[in-house]
């Protein structure tokens, strides 16, 4: 059996330092997938970024909660996509998923203001406002 040549500790951090630099690199400039459900913020890169061709970049979609519904209140959007809801009623509600696919859509009570959910994966969404049940939406994420 072959021997291996001595290498002192500090050489050893050095290497692992620098691979694990060099992927980091990678993650950063290549991009990663994520299995997660959505995410409540929504990701931005730094420096200057292209859309190769035949991709597209994410949309908004902008939903109003005014006089007690949401509006659209069914709506279509592609995977990536953020949807945000607008609030501009005289009284205070939330998005509230429904069901286990919907359990990340969960914004704060909120009267004034906005609330953004970035949808990752297909399927069919649904939420009210937990405050006033009657208020409810569907998101198909295609």
């Amino acid at each position: 059996m072959p021997t291996l040549p001595f290498m002192p500790i500090v050489e050893v951090r050095r290497l692992v330092a620098v691979g694990l630099a060099a992927a980091l690199m990678a993650i950063s400039l290549g991009g990663c997938g994520t299995s997660d459900s959505g995410s409540k913020t929504v990701a931005t890169s730094v420096g200057a970024a292209s859309t190769p061709a035949g991709e597209r970049k994410p949309g908004t979609i902008t939903v109003e909660v005014s006089a007690m519904k949401f509006s659209p209140t069914d709506l279509t959007v592609k995977v990536g996509d953020t949807v945000t809801w607008l609030f501009r009623d005289r009284v205070p509600h939330t998005v509230q998923g429904i069901g286990d696919k919907a359990m990340g859509i969960n914004s704060p009570i909120i009267q004034k203001g906005e609330w953004s959910y970035t949808f990752t994966l297909p399927g069919t969404y649904r939420y009210l406002c937990s405050l006033h049940p009657e208020m409810r939406g569907t998101v198909t994420v295609q």
